[in-house]
């Protein structure tokens, strides 16, 4: 169907549940962000069968990513019908594009805040015998990780010819500092609350280069890819030393 096509309202509800089909599908297709949170949705609930979730768990789980996703559609829709009637730059049709967005943004707080609660006594249980042993030297394992990280940045960047070992290039060397920091921290309290402020303080360190234009989003993942996979795996292996 095209914008020419002649528009008929639906005569019965088979019609109209085709109409709400080539919404979905519409929002699916155009919104990239719509995309992203079906595959995280998808991504979560089949790792809620694999930790076999209480059924109450579940259904909490699940209506906030309805909600979630129900809300971006409702943000694309507003979009859509702001863009049609008003083709210029006005201070009021770019209020109401907010107010959906902060909907969308509400609604991931939300989700976040559900599967903070329902999905880290599932993950740091385990962890916590695991890591058990590493705890009697964790200063030193943690020196050690973040001090590998740094030698691996300057190695890295003096490969790639471009950039100073903490200021521009590739990779990011604040992102691999703060996220190696964050797995430190993550894996020696295993505290949710405190994993969350490291989280948060790790981003936003990363996010300063980007503010700043020191360096591209690419170089910045990379950096926190680098921090976090190589002290996860200083980790991994003093804990297989120290069985």
């Amino acid at each position: 169907m095209t914008d020419r096509d002649d528009i008929v309202k639906p005569k019965n509800w088979l019609e109209a549940l085709n109409c709400a089909i080539e919404g979905v599908i519409y929002a699916f297709k155009t919104q990239r962000h719509i995309r992203y949170h079906y595959v995280i949705a998808a991504m979560a609930l089949v790792s809620s069968l694999v930790l076999r979730l209480p059924m109450l768990e579940f259904v909490v789980f699940a209506i906030s990513v309805v909600v979630l996703l129900f809300a971006e559609m409702l943000n694309t829709a507003i979009e859509e019908t702001v863009n049609l009637l008003e083709d210029k730059k006005n201070l009021i049709a770019k209020n109401a594009k907010d107010v959906a967005a902060g909907a969308v943004l509400i609604s991931s707080i939300a989700v976040l805040i559900v599967s903070y609660m329902i999905f880290t006594k599932h993950l740091y249980g385990p962890m916590a015998g695991a890591l058990e042993g590493v705890k009697m030297f964790a200063g030193h394992v943690a020196i050690v990780a973040l001090l590998l990280v740094l030698i691996a940045v300057v190695v890295v960047k003096a490969a790639y010819g471009k950039g100073r070992p903490l200021h521009g290039g590739l990779p990011s060397g604040h992102a691999a500092v703060a996220f190696s920091l964050f797995t430190s921290i993550s894996l020696l309290t295993l505290e949710p609350f405190v994993v969350m402020l490291a989280f948060v303080m790790a981003t936003m360190v990363s996010h300063s280069r980007l503010i700043g234009a020191i360096h591209t989003k690419f170089e910045i993942f990379l950096g926190a890819l680098l921090g976090l996979g190589l002290t996860l795996l200083v980790f991994f292996l003093f804990n297989l030393l120290v069985k």
